[in-house]
């Protein structure tokens, strides 16, 4: 569609003739045998017409795009450009002197003007001129226009690219929570096995039910918290089987919380640390403490353990903490905050969210 073919910007654009035609009207009136009135009159009509002559412009221009991939030392196709755009404006040019011909000639069969043919006739250089300028300087806005315009749909494809890149990168990251979490889990089985037989079977009913609940997040971006809290209980109840009374879990869970919408099994590897890294290393075992608070419309997330500083190293940089503070850099870029505090025997991981509510968007 022509861009100036709304109403808002054709007003704007045959406003801006009007000062067109007060130049022609003064380079032909003063000093001439025309008078200010007869070349008013001249002029104006003919300025009305040639403004919406030069609407075709866009159409020039857009049949012969100049690309900013051609090699400047390859002219041929610049200079095809510029032979078309030019006999166009030839083109209109001469049709629109034709057309001043014919009104001035209409006019000088009136009374009123007599012989206003001969006396315009030695403008009639200035006007084709003019209309030769004038539909230049348009071609070259609509080529502006266009320039513009291929800008912004580059920058739109750019940015299409990147939320297509990083949904791919928040399903790949997605992706690694569950083989990571059942690498983890076949280990305390296959120990299990030897040992206690029939908490090895037990695990795996409890395995085969976490699984097939994550199965069913299919491909949810969010979830309310209280599903990934379910999600949570039922991963440590496969660990209660492995360490018993050793894992104590205590909870701190805001009522207002429950229904905000998080991101699926961003708490689980979380918790899946605590549990490798710090309640195993731990002869007579330790605490995992979930909280989470709303304040200043943001969600507050802590999961805090127990662990031995001698036994264990930190995980700042464990595959658990990066696949986590990438998918939250992924989501709410800037957003998202994930701190990680050691003190003494206590390791805690602190995560602030946006706090958002509503259906879980798929």
């Amino acid at each position: 569609m022509h861009p100036l073919l709304s109403r808002n910007r054709l007003g704007l654009y045959l406003l801006a003739w009007i000062p067109i035609a007060g130049i022609l009207i003064f380079l032909t009136a003063p000093g001439t045998t025309l008078s200010w009135r007869e070349s008013s009159i001249v002029i104006l009509p003919l300025c009305a017409v040639y403004a919406f002559m030069c609407l075709s412009a866009w159409y020039v221009a857009k049949a012969s795009p100049i690309r900013q991939d051609i090699d400047i030392a390859l002219r041929g196709p610049l200079v095809r450009i510029a032979v078309r755009n030019a006999a166009a404006a030839v083109v209109a040019t001469l049709l629109w002197m034709g057309l001043a011909w014919a009104w001035i000639s209409a006019l000088s069969k009136s009374p009123a003007f007599p012989h206003l043919d001969q006396r315009f006739a030695p403008h009639l250089r200035l006007l084709f001129g003019a209309g030769i300028f004038l539909y230049g300087l348009a071609i070259a806005r609509y080529y502006v226009l266009l320039s513009l315009e291929a800008s912004r749909e580059a920058e739109a494809r750019v940015m299409q690219v990147k939320i297509l890149a990083r949904e791919a990168e928040l399903k790949a990251l997605k992706a690694q929570v569950n083989p990571h979490f059942l690498f983890n889990s076949l280990n305390s089985i296959s120990a299990l096995t030897s040992v206690d037989p029939a908490k090895a079977r037990e695990m795996c009913i409890l395995l085969s039910e976490f699984l097939r609940t994550t199965l069913g997040l299919g491909e949810k971006n969010v979830i309310p918290l209280s599903e990934e809290l379910a999600l949570l209980h039922r991963f440590l109840a496969i660990e209660k089987v492995r360490f018993g009374a050793r894992l104590r879990v205590e909870e701190s869970i805001q009522e207002e919380s429950k229904p905000l919408l998080v991101p699926p099994l961003v708490l689980q590897p979380l918790v899946e640390n605590a549990v490798v890294h710090g309640i195993a290393n731990l002869p007579d075992g330790g605490d995992i403490r979930l909280a989470s608070q709303t304040q200043d419309g943001r969600l507050f997330l802590t999961i805090e353990n127990t662990f031995d500083p001698e036994a264990t190293t930190t995980r700042r940089n464990g595959m658990g903490l990066a696949n986590v503070r990438r998918r939250l850099e992924g989501r709410y870029a800037a957003e998202a905050v994930l701190r990680v505090d050691t003190q003494t025997n206590r390791f805690r991981v602190e995560m602030s969210l946006p706090a958002e509510s509503g259906d879980a968007r798929k």
